[in-house]
């Protein structure tokens, strides 16, 4: 059997493609994140996803299927529980996560963490509610540099972030802070997937710029992911964007920070001009932090018609060898009701040039067959107590 040198698996950040069977136990019943933007969107236009068959793999108002698609595509559905970026993306690469990461977007923490956490850190705690990074702060900026009070606050991912003024409340200070909330969101009744520092600068409303020492604390996967097999065999385990603080660090042999979706993709095309074995695994998250949760239907679709021009670049830089397989970690409705993600299946599409024809594949149960497909492309084995199987046989000619 073929196979595949480099594999690059490219995760939109939040492309669902239409509503999971139990989506309604999570409020979003009907949901359907890629369906819906091409239905509000005239003259949506993704010619490159269009000729590998997403429109094949779903209905899609105004954009046609094609009579050969290039890809081998399908739908793939969440075995685990929750609609999270780390529940997708640690599925993935094999981890079955059966109680999800806690969100607190509705009420903000509960007053037991905020009186713990300022108890500890010796500042009193304004803001804990949800809310976007740049409102915060003009929001609350001045009164935190005044007083010394902490900013906390929190999004629809399972997160808990601190601001700090790095002239007034000084970096080491926040991070300390921040190593205090990471400590006590270990609990599993606050367990939250990530705790982020954000340092800004500036000193009124208007002028306030978050600055690039944002430091994640994050959870490690609670168990081996296919990430480790490979760098453990002595593949390449490259990651762009978000995936090196998913996983915090783990399975990976370099990393590379993104600016933008459009700057990672950047990135991903010149990766794909240099020599290596291995993968190469990404994460764009304009798609969900930009416009998903912003219910900003019009930026979505931008968003992804920009998106489109960058894999056309990258289409053209892929061997017989190379395998691309495009997918996403949950869904975002920017349609729907609220700013939470929604809870939805993802699209599977995996192409290669030396592929004679592209082919529909059923619907699969799990996000976990990448990671167990990747794995046994390379004749290496999922570690124990993982979920997912291989269909390779049915990616190679």
């Amino acid at each position: 059997m073929k196979k595949y040198q480099r594999i690059f698996t490219i995760v939109l950040d939040s492309l669902g493609v239409g509503a999971m069977p139990d989506a309604a136990e999570y409020g979003d019943a009907g949901c359907d994140t890629l369906g819906h933007i091409a239905a509000w969107t005239e003259n949506f236009k993704i010619p490159n996803l269009q000729k590998l068959g997403m429109a094949n793999l779903h209905q899609l108002q105004g954009v046609a299927p094609v009579e050969a698609p290039l890809a081998r595509y399908g739908k793939l559905r969440e075995a685990s529980r929750g609609k999270d970026t780390m529940t997708g993306h640690w599925e993935m690469m094999g981890l079955h996560i059966t109680t999800p990461f806690k969100t607190f977007t509705e009420h903000g923490f509960p007053p037991e963490l905020i009186e713990e956490l300022e108890k500890r850190t010796g500042h009193k705690v304004i803001g804990n509610k949800s809310a976007s990074g740049t409102e915060i702060l003009d929001e609350l900026g001045e009164e935190e540099i005044a007083t010394g009070h902490m900013i906390v606050y929190t999004s629809a991912d399972s997160v808990l972030q601190i601001c700090g003024n790095e002239e007034t409340f000084g970096l080491d200070e926040l991070y300390r802070c921040c190593e205090i909330a990471r400590e006590l969101t270990m609990k599993d009744e606050w367990k939250v997937g990530r705790v982020i520092a954000r340092p800004y600068v500036g000193r009124k409303k208007g002028e306030f710029k978050r600055t690039s020492n944002r430091h994640d604390y994050a959870l490690k996967p609670f168990g081996r992911t296919a990430l480790n097999v490979l760098k453990d065999a002595g593949l390449d385990v490259i990651s762009v964007g978000k995936i090196y603080d998913i996983f915090d660090g783990e399975g990976l042999t370099e990393s590379n920070k993104s600016k933008s979706s459009v700057h990672g993709m950047e990135q991903t095309i010149e990766i794909a001009k240099r020599d290596f074995q291995g993968l190469c695994f990404v994460n764009l998250v304009d798609f969900d932090a930009l416009w998903g949760h912003r219910r900003n239907v019009a930026g979505y679709a931008a968003e992804l018609e920009r998106f489109d021009v960058k894999l056309g670049e990258l289409l053209k830089e892929l061997k017989g060898d190379d395998l691309l397989i495009l997918t996403a970690d949950h869904g975002n409705d920017p349609t729907h009701t609220g700013t939470d993600h929604t809870r939805e299946k993802v699209p599977f599409l995996a192409y290669s040039p030396s592929m004679k024809n592209g082919a529909q594949l059923e619907e699969i149960n799990t996000f976990a067959i990448i990671g167990a497909t990747i794995t046994d492309n390379f004749g290496l084995k999922m570690p124990e107590g993982t979920i997912g199987t291989s269909i390779l046989e049915k990616l190679t000619d």
